[in-house]
């Protein structure tokens, strides 16, 4: 499988491991509409890649991913008539995720938000940094956590906790994200990527019939749940970015000040 025609992705091989890293790094790997349609894809092809048994995932530069990209959401609720992302696509990204038979390992180099946060933890084991932070911070940018945080974060933390972390949009460091189960590993910052890929090849070098259908097994619930949340979750969030509270979170991130709220 050759992976040249993503522009937002790297790919490179280690004998049956493949890494996949996000690779925008002058944007801190933001999810704008190129690198959307590109997670709404790329799992899909790894899974038809007879070249790969297990993939790594991580981010180029200081971040995993910033989450959704802030100057797209700016140009879009001030009207801008760019295309905007697909519901498909948003939807394709958790699925192809969880439909993917293969075992997929965060690297989580640096922050993962929003977006960002839910794809690591949609993976199968997550190792992360000991100085990044993670969240779901929908919420603070005045819209609904719609693209996979109301599915996974319950199944990981339990419902009270989740429901905190999702409806204030707080960070948790590595340390405390590991203590209460929503990762596996901390690492050291310049050890991560390769302690991920060593986990990798540990897989790849196992039984790889019975892990991958280990893993098939059991992703079934969370694929049910997926199916039953994923459409209402996503309605409710397209309709939050059309509200007054998302425009005024946007501008009042950007003018670096505390947003007044105001949608009841």
């Amino acid at each position: 499988m050759n992976y040249d025609e993503y522009t937002c992705f790297a790919a490179s091989r280690q004998g049956r491991v493949l890494t996949l890293t996000m690779n925008k790094p002058d944007t801190l790997n933001a999810v704008n509409k190129a690198m959307h349609d590109e997670l709404g894809t790329i799992f899909y092809d790894v899974q038809l890649d007879d070249e790969t048994d297990v993939i790594v995932l991580t981010g180029a530069g200081r971040a995993f991913s910033a989450g959704g990209d802030l100057a797209m959401m700016k140009r879009i609720a001030d009207g801008s008539d760019e295309p905007m992302l697909r519901l498909v696509d948003a939807k394709r990204i958790i699925y192809s995720l969880l439909d993917l038979e293969k075992p997929i390992i965060a690297a989580v180099n640096g922050h993962a938000m929003g977006l960002g946060a839910n794809i690591a933890l949609m993976c199968d084991t997550i190792f992360m940094s000991s100085a990044a932070r993670i969240a779901d911070p929908h919420v603070k940018v005045g819209v609904v956590a719609g693209d996979g945080g109301c599915v996974i974060w319950p199944q990981l933390i339990g419902y009270a906790k989740a429901k905190e972390f999702l409806m204030t949009g707080d960070p948790l460091g590595a340390e405390e994200a590991e203590r209460i189960g929503l990762i596996n590993h901390v690492t050291a910052p310049e050890d991560t990527l390769a302690e991920a890929q060593a986990f990798a090849h540990r897989l790849a070098n196992g039984a790889t019939a019975a892990i991958r259908w280990t893993k098939v097994s059991a992703n079934i619930g969370l694929k049910q749940l997926a199916h039953s949340i994923m459409d209402t979750s996503l309605a409710y969030e397209w309709l939050t970015f059309s509200a007054d509270d998302h425009k005024e979170a946007i501008n009042a991130f950007l003018e670096k000040r505390e947003p007044a709220f105001t949608d009841t």
